[in-house]
């Protein structure tokens, strides 16, 4: 499960580590949450022979699947992850896996470690970030919905694998992360199928990541500042709002930023 991630980098940090087109610069968002509009990256059109501009496209998109199948999206759940073992196979992603495979630029992701039931412990919320400090690329999902007005949403999702070793004793999945040297055979959906990116589709290493324990102010997703990432000793006693969930999140306020249904 990815409920909630960020993206600290610049606009040009992302170009340069995407290989994208020119793109305008935006803020660091430390709080981004389901249904807000989410960057993602695309496999462009080609370019002229000889061309040396980057075919890589950045978009913003919702962060919450719709299959184009869908008649009322207030009807049909909010698909923030997709399992990356069923998602070639199930209804909802089979097209979009074939067709529309993107990158999503992030700084790192929260989760939350819930304790078994009837524990007095609390859920304890972690910042979970690259050691070496810099961008990395969530694999993920997208498609674009149309209403039956004809106006169009694009929308997306992350896709998730089984936890490594490291994070499980947190959390039993983890966000799917592509090295920057297989970006162009993921985003490649003219010559490489879905079976031949399945083996991208796992855990990321165990020493990619480091978790910090966070105080439960990510849970609010108004609270959008740098400070929901400072660390706090693990089960300190803090307000304890209800951890977010994923069908509940179409309702929360949006902090500002748009909501695109």
């Amino acid at each position: 499960m990815c409920g909630r991630y960020a993206l600290l980098a610049t606009a040009d940090e992302v170009l340069e580590f995407f290989s994208i087109a020119l793109i305008e610069d935006f803020p660091a968002r430390f709080n981004i949450a389901p249904t807000q509009p989410i960057l993602i990256v695309i496999e462009g059109e080609t370019g002229a022979p000889g061309s040396n501009m980057p075919r890589r496209k950045a978009m913003l998109a919702r962060w919450g699947f719709m299959p184009g199948w869908v008649k009322d999206p207030r009807e049909f759940p909010l698909l923030v992850n997709a399992r990356s073992e069923t998602a070639i196979d199930k209804a909802s992603f089979r097209a979009a896996m074939r067709h529309r495979r993107i990158l999503i630029p992030a700084s790192g992701f929260y989760e939350w470690h819930r304790p078994d039931k009837g524990s007095k412990q609390k859920s304890q919320a972690y910042w979970v970030r690259p050691k070496n400090g810099k961008i990395v690329a969530f694999a993920g999902l997208m498609e674009t919905w149309a209403s039956a007005d004809g106006s169009e949403v694009d929308t997306a999702c992350i896709l998730t694998a089984p936890a490594n070793p490291s994070f499980a004793p947190i959390h039993d999945r983890m966000p799917v992360v592509i090295p920057p040297e297989e970006f162009a055979r993921w985003l490649d959906c003219k010559t490489q199928e879905p079976r031949d990116v399945a083996g991208l589709m796992v855990s990321p290493p165990e020493e990619l990541f480091e978790a910090i324990p966070v105080s439960d102010r990510v849970n609010k997703v108004a609270n959008t500042g740098p400070e929901i990432q400072d660390r706090v000793e693990p089960g300190a006693d803090v307000a304890q709002p209800k951890p977010p969930k994923a069908k509940a999140a179409r309702r929360e306020s949006d902090g500002g930023q748009m909501d695109l249904f």
